[in-house]
């Protein structure tokens, strides 16, 4: 008698699969500026931390589908690698307009059309949902915030009139009997309104297949907490009211609102579950696809074309970056200290920048003066300007405009208080900020003509609680100090060496 053996070819990883990680890993290294910013961003900011589970999120709805993936096999299509040709005008323009999700939304497009190209159309539709939750990394909808800001306050205040409370209304501020309240960014909701769009795409993935279904969940998970934020903020000032303090009723809010949000989301989520539909079945074996060729190492190089087209956007900007000029401050500049200010010692001069140390009825006044390369973007204006307010957390940031005098900014810190004025001038005038601004910066980095921009910071602490009325008068100080200076446009012009 003979014994035979037979054993099963042993399985290998698909090159499809390796070709696809490299890839990834590419992007990764291509894209790690704005890699390494959105993390920042969901340290800092307590609006984009649940991005930290997003890609755990994607990977758990791969795997809830995975019936439904059983034979089904990369399948490269190089010729889909041409959807990529668009990205690096795409991430050249965001670069230059300095807007950085624009970056990371191109990136992140880069890896989808990277998937697309290396799976083939069949198995990337069959995973489309969970790779594009992945879009959720990206810590956009910072925009938004005004817009939240005024729909705030319009709540509190229709609220307030339909109950009949005696209150008055200014811009963002509301005054009621116990005190003032200041719809300021931290309290328009962005950090509830972007964690709920998450997590009801999540809900709706994972509950309903379709479309109308998972279409008005989402829709939901939009208008409810916008509007559940008015409420929370119209319940603050009610009982400040009620108790006769509007710093009690507003201690601690942003805690209370998360258990607010809580509830709100549960809520969401029980008028959801009877709507949910059962999974689709998973195909018989009989009838399952065949495994088919997956074209071998000769379509896992299918993945190059998609690299070499993002790589030109970062690619473009560094050349530009190479040929500019480091900025240089031309000459010490010439402030004028109004009546009961003094300025104290000769300015510290470096490069690009000078400070000086400004005494107002005792009050002391940190002066920043700094130039910026003719080329630098809009991005690059707006950390320097951010640079001005120190390591703070800006989102508990009040800033307004100030009052008669553009281009200005006042932005005050409560805890600990910080009174920081930022003043920006672009082309020898105080910048208008927008698009527009952006667009000219963007213009002015690809000619090299343009005088160099000019930023500064005008900053006091004073190391204790003020009251509002002391508060007022510092900010007031601040003011007179940036009008007394006979024309802060054409000083920022001769700077710059214009």
């Amino acid at each position: 008698m003979s014994l035979s053996v037979s054993t099963a070819p042993a399985r290998t990883v698909s090159p499809a699969w390796i070709g696809l990680a490299l890839g990834a890993a590419a992007l990764v290294a291509m894209f790690w500026p704005e890699c390494s910013a959105a993390v920042r961003v969901w340290i800092d900011s307590t609006a984009y931390g649940h991005c930290f589970l997003v890609a755990p999120i994607a990977a758990y709805l791969i795997y809830e589908r995975r019936e439904s993936l059983q034979g089904l096999t990369p399948q490269p299509v190089p010729a889909l690698a041409l959807l990529a040709l668009p990205l690096p005008l795409a991430w050249f323009f965001a670069e230059r307009l300095g807007i950085m999700e624009g970056r990371q939304l191109v990136a992140l497009t880069a890896f989808q059309v990277l998937c697309l190209t290396m799976l083939g159309p069949r198995l990337f539709l069959a995973v489309v949902g969970p790779l594009l939750y992945l879009y959720f990394l990206v810590p956009f909808g910072a925009f938004v915030t005004p817009a939240l800001q005024s729909f705030t306050a319009w709540f509190i205040d229709a609220g307030l009139t339909v109950l009949n409370v005696t209150h008055e209304m200014n811009d963002m501020t509301i005054e009621v009997r116990s005190g003032t309240f200041f719809v300021a960014e931290a309290c328009a909701g962005l950090r509830f309104l972007i964690a709920s769009i998450a997590f009801g795409v999540f809900f709706a993935l994972l509950n309903y297949r379709s479309p109308g279904r998972r279409t008005l969940f989402m829709l939901a998970s939009i208008a409810i907490p916008i509007i559940a934020n008015g409420c929370r903020a119209l319940g603050i000032v009610l009982l400040g009211n009620l108790l006769g303090s509007a710093q009690a009723a507003a201690a601690d809010h942003l805690i209370y609102g998360w258990v607010f949000f809580s509830v709100v989301m549960l809520l969401l989520v029980a008028a959801g579950l009877p709507f949910r539909e059962t999974p689709a079945p998973a195909p018989a074996a009989a009838t399952l696809p065949p495994r088919g060729n997956d074209g071998g190492w000769g379509r896992a190089w299918a993945a190059l074309p998609v690299l070499l087209c993002a790589v030109l956007g970062p690619a473009a900007a560094m050349a530009l970056g190479t040929i500019a000029a480091p900025a240089r401050l031309v000459d010490t500049p010439r402030l004028v200290a109004p009546e009961g200010c003094t300025l104290e010692g000769q300015p510290r001069t470096a490069a690009d920048r000078a400070q000086i140390r400004l005494d107002c009825d005792g009050r002391v006044w940190d002066v920043d003066v700094q130039v910026l390369p003719n080329r630098v973007t809009g991005g690059a204006l707006g950390q320097a300007r951010g640079a001005m307010l120190g390591d703070i957390d800006t989102e508990d940031l009040d800033t307004k405009a100030m009052v008669g005098v553009p281009g200005w900014q006042v932005s005050v810190l409560r805890q600990p208080l910080q009174i920081t004025g930022v003043g920006t001038y672009v082309d020898g005038a105080p910048a208008r900020g927008g698009l527009n601004q952006r667009i000219a910066l963007a213009r002015n980095s690809l000619t090299g003509t343009a005088p160099q921009p000019v930023v500064i910071g005008i900053t006091h602490r004073p190391g204790r609680t003020v009251s509002d009325a002391e508060l007022q008068l510092i900010v007031g100080q601040l003011q007179r100090f940036v009008m007394a200076q006979p024309d802060l446009a054409e000083e920022s012009e001769r700077l710059s060496g214009r």
